[in-house]
């Protein structure tokens, strides 16, 4: 008995001095790294106020050419191109347009910062077994651990602003676009493999020339669940200094201002759907093109 009531406050004691021992060496690192992950990250803080200032001072015709194009570029479909453009004409019409812009801005960098470490993920997951067995792991908790809690080191370590917000979104959307690229690469065709290697094909040439391609319906696919991803991020982002659609919703949340929270939802679901429409558009498009040439 006397075995059972200690061990309780031994456990608790062994958890305190162990909670204490993470904290201390996270403060250690912090400041000993804190500043040298900030001058990493300068650059990419840099673009993203570049990419901002950009779509913030660029005449609102001319914004709205552009989507228009990239609209019809990617569904080749006049509905979703009008819906497009109308609905960036309303978010301007009811005084949203900074607001959105600024996460037009953290959204489109966020997805590229995806892309551009995700592919690479997935075709290495997608090349070995023992990578895959080692990254899935880290992909389910990045997925499944709550966003305010990754938010804790991130902003102990780079402070508040646009950069922790920026990998916080990151973080949470980046899985689907690594997911998908390796079983879009996993899924092509054992004998189309096959022919390359008889035609003398190099690694290189087999992933570039025939895997990659092959795979490209399911890597947009996965492009479009990490836009959507990201979008869903918003709110939560603007509780760390990031501009946005986000912080009038927070206000709205905070101080019941049930319009304010209404038209701001509205404005990131219309975003959502836009990106939604024109990727899977897009996605479509590259699969009907895969089975004709199959």
């Amino acid at each position: 008995m006397e075995f059972l009531t200690e061990f309780p406050s031994m456990g608790r004691r062994d958890l305190t001095s162990l909670r204490q021992a993470i904290d201390e060496t996270f403060r250690s690192f912090s400041r000993a790294y804190g500043e040298s992950l900030e001058n990493f990250f300068d650059p990419l803080l840099h673009f993203l106020i570049w990419f901002e200032k950009l779509l913030l001072g660029m005449p609102w015709p001319l914004f709205l050419i552009i989507i228009g194009g990239l609209a019809w570029l990617g569904s080749r479909s006049w509905k979703i191109t009008v819906a497009s453009v109308l609905a960036f004409v309303a978010i301007g019409v009811l005084g949203m347009w900074e607001d959105t812009m600024a996460t037009m801005a953290i959204i489109s960098v966020a997805t590229l910062v995806c892309i551009v470490v995700g592919i690479p993920l997935g075709i290495l997951m997608a090349r070995s077994d023992r990578t895959q067995s080692v990254i899935t792991p880290v992909l389910d908790v990045m997925q499944t651990i709550p966003s305010f809690v990754y938010l804790i080191p991130v902003v102990m370590l780079l402070g508040i602003g646009k950069v922790p917000g920026l990998l916080a979104v990151c973080i949470y959307a980046i899985p689907p676009i690594v997911r998908l690229t390796n079983l879009g690469i996993r899924l092509v065709d054992k004998d189309v493999l096959e022919a390359a290697d008889a035609f003398g094909a190099s690694p290189k040439q087999k992933l570039l020339g025939v895997q990659v391609p092959l795979a490209l319906p399911n890597i947009f696919a996965g492009i479009n669940q990490t836009i959507m991803m990201a979008l869903s991020m918003v709110v939560i982002a603007s509780m760390i200094g990031v501009k946005g659609l986000g912080v009038p919703v927070l206000r709205a949340v905070s101080n019941q201002y049930l319009a304010l929270g209404l038209m701001n939802g509205l404005a990131i679901v219309a975003l959502a759907i836009i990106f939604d429409r024109v990727t899977q558009s897009y996605g479509k498009r590259l699969q009907a093109y895969r089975g004709q040439s199959k």
